[in-house]
């Protein structure tokens, strides 16, 4: 399989570069006869797009979209979809600066020893921006999720370096969406955005975490012992740029506690199995038991700083470097509709599967 697609049934493959003419997706494998909502595959790539706020980087993209195959009259079917998105705000020409430069934490080194070749205006494939295709296709993913499986994903900002939202908060899409940090506790979003502003105005960068939870899954989603259901969705998160790490459940807070602390015990409500507590996240032996699934994503802080750093250019010299462009100064809140959307299609594909 392509290292550029993902999924069994429901295929993706993404194209497209940072700085090119589009960045897009082709998806393979979708249902027959599903009415697409173009406003909310907008909706979603509004969610993840630049330039929507005062945090985010400043790169003005409207990130509309043309789908040139796979529909008619608005309908699927059963076709390849083709998914263009337009580069409108690109500008190649800022980044010459860095063609003989590598910077550090980016993929420059490796990408040029690996292929002997580099995309270096905005890091090309290597990109965040290819991200834009896998939300459409998220997005197309979901509406699949609720109309057929009545499965719904949410994902919001757990954390912001340091500031963390409680546990116990009640969470909604509205009250994440009322914040441009997508916290949904008002006092922690407000300390997060304060935080970020800091870093920007230092010209340094933060990471964070988002919490993401699938509800309503059915049970028997998952196939061991190579596809688990957590193994698919953390190669899924991974593959998010700048995603450092993935934890289910308690995660590695499990280490702290004793198995008669951890274990989730059965019980029945309502005439259905169901267990006490949901430390195993809603997934034992890589199967969905049922519960909801969550699971936390890290990403490291953006890489790009304007701090004056250590690094080499192409000849192995040591020069330094003070990196210029427009980048997020936290790229967690924009990460939200991303991690949903690969979610949406480890899920989808799995329960396609299954028909």
């Amino acid at each position: 399989m392509s290292n550029n697609t993902l999924g069994r049934h429901f295929c993706i493959t993404s194209f497209g570069e940072s700085h090119g003419e589009h960045v897009g997706v082709i998806i393979d494998g979708c249902i027959p006869g599903l009415q697409l909502d173009l406003k909310y595959i907008q909706y979603e790539l509004d969610r993840r797009k630049p330039g929507q706020s005062n945090i985010t980087t400043s790169r003005k993209e409207d990130d509309s979209f043309r789908i040139t195959s796979g529909i008619f009259k608005g309908i699927t079917t059963g076709a390849p979809i083709c998914i263009l998105i337009p580069n409108q705000n690109a500008r190649p020409n800022d980044y010459d600066h860095l063609k003989d430069v590598y910077r550090p934490s980016h993929a420059d080194f490796t990408y040029e020893k690996k292929y002997g070749i580099r995309d270096y205006a905005g890091g090309g494939r290597s990109s965040a921006r290819i991200t834009a295709g896998w939300v459409a296709a998220g997005a197309i993913a979901k509406m699949i999720l609720q109309e057929k499986f009545s499965v719904d994903i949410q994902a919001y900002v757990k954390q912001i370096h340091s500031v963390s939202c409680p546990d116990s908060l009640p969470v909604s899409k509205e009250a994440i969406e009322a914040s441009i940090v997508r916290c949904p506790d008002p006092d922690a979003a407000k300390q997060m955005i304060a935080a970020i502003e800091s870093a920007k105005e230092q010209g340094d960068s933060l990471g964070g975490i988002v919490r993401c939870s699938i509800q309503h899954s059915p049970v028997g989603v998952g196939e061991p012992v190579f596809q688990k259901l957590q193994a698919q969705l953390a190669h899924a998160m991974m593959s998010i740029n700048a995603s450092k790490g993935v934890q289910f459940g308690s995660g590695f807070d499990s280490v702290l506690k004793k198995g008669s602390e951890l274990n989730d015990a059965w019980t029945i409500e309502n005439g259905q199995p169901k267990t006490q507590t949901n430390n195993s996240g809603g997934i034992q032996g890589g199967i969905s038991n049922g519960m909801d699934i969550y699971f936390d994503v890290a990403f490291k802080p953006t890489a790009t700083i304007n701090h004056e750093q250590d690094t080499l250019n192409k000849d192995l010299e040591p020069v330094k470097l003070s990196a210029t462009g427009r980048h997020d100064p936290c790229v967690v809140p924009r990460a939200v509709s991303i991690v949903e959307a690969m979610a949406a299609l480890v899920m989808v594909d799995n329960l396609l599967h299954r028909l």
